[in-house]
């Protein structure tokens, strides 16, 4: 086996896929790189059982030799990355070993037999639907902050990703906070199916694909989730539960509807968390006819209070919330005006935003 290629065209994808490899593994091979050269193409694939990424190149002609090998996907990542610009990089395998040459460097790295490389089972999509990464990453973005991070409840720990007719919806939630954004998808209809992403391909996935209106093909499975653009193909296994219902959790009839300039309640929010309990980040906030005070204190009688002038008319109420929960709406929210719905002081409250109720964030309140 044998190909070269310029430093540049190799190193992008080589980084790109090296991001689904786990540096500690039992299986010494995962934390290996596969490479396969093949008529003119050479193939990359990065694993760690539960995840994989592909990424393909063109070769010139005349500059390879088929054949497949694994190689420490970190070592060859780090060479690359320090070999000089515009430098023609070739790579070679002779018997156990890999040979590496650019200028005047030579690197020699250890090899696995590429049949001993793990690969996804091969699986049957019964969903697909193409869609712009902006949309997509929109989806991820406007809810991915909410998922839980390593719950006993394992389907928590995750995106619940759902398609319905010329609907495609995204939700999260860690048991204490919710998080759901709609996006409305004209292309086709689309069946009734509802998956659970694990944490690491959402992350996954929202590191590979960009902010622009290039489309990326999503295929659905029974135990597997694949997103391929013209760069990569991820492949990623779904998680196997039952995720709660939010139609469940959102608050059905809320009498207090505020609104508010976002940045300024974004900004007050922050000042008052400095002084916040550190463990519990609990804030208060006493509503009244237009204004809304906020106030937190912490363990050393330090305290904070900030007051914001609020659209609101009505009875006063006194709540309280996690102010990091507040402030992770505040940046997922791409709006000027926000709108608080309230009921009472022991009631969840419904945030979105003012002018278009594609994202909705439940929050649940807090005893102070």
């Amino acid at each position: 086996m044998k190909f070269t290629i310029s430093r540049e065209q190799f190193l992008q994808p080589l980084q790109l896929v090296s991001g689904a490899i786990e540096r500690r593994h039992t299986l010494p091979i995962l934390s290996n790189i596969l490479l396969v050269v093949k008529e003119g193409v050479l193939t990359l694939t990065g694993t760690d059982l539960e995840v994989e990424l592909i990424s393909h190149l063109s070769l010139a002609a005349d500059s390879y030799e088929d054949g497949e090998i694994t190689v420490p996907a970190k070592k060859l990542v780090d060479i690359c990355r320090g070999l000089s610009d515009g430098n023609d990089i070739t790579f070679q395998v002779d018997g156990t070993k890999a040979t590496i040459r650019s200028g005047r460097g030579r690197y020699t790295l250890s090899t696995l037999s590429a049949s001993d490389y793990p690969n996804l089972e091969d699986w049957q999509a019964d969903v697909e639907f193409v869609i712009s990464q902006n949309d997509l990453k929109h989806l991820i973005d406007s809810t991915s902050f909410a998922m839980a991070q390593q719950d006993v409840r394992y389907y928590l720990n995750g995106m619940s990703l759902e398609t319905e007719d010329n609907n495609i919806r995204t939700v999260a939630t860690d048991g204490h906070r919710l998080a759901l954004c709609n996006l409305a998808y004209t292309t086709e209809t689309l069946p009734v199916r509802q998956v659970i992403i694990p944490r690491k391909g959402v992350l996954e996935i929202n590191r590979l694909i960009e902010a622009n209106d290039n489309s990326v093909k999503v295929k659905i499975g029974s135990n597997h989730i694949s997103v391929k653009s013209s760069g990569f193909v991820f492949t990623s296994k779904l998680v196997d539960g039952r995720f709660p219902d939010h139609r469940r959790v959102l608050p059905k009839e809320t009498t207090k509807a505020v609104t508010a300039n976002k940045d300024v309640m974004k900004k007050a929010f922050s000042r008052a968390s400095i002084l916040s309990n550190e463990k519990f980040r609990g804030v208060r906030l006493n509503l009244s006819n237009g204004e809304l005070k906020i106030t937190a204190n912490n363990p050393e009688q330090e305290e904070a209070e900030e007051i914001v002038d609020v659209n609101y008319q009505g009875e006063e109420l006194e709540i309280g919330f996690n102010v990091a929960y507040l402030i992770d709406v505040m940046n997922a929210l791409k709006t000027d005006e926000v709108k608080f719905n309230l009921s009472d002081s022991s009631a969840s409250a419904l945030i979105e935003d003012a002018t278009n109720s594609t994202a909705l964030y439940v929050i649940m309140p807090m005893r102070l």
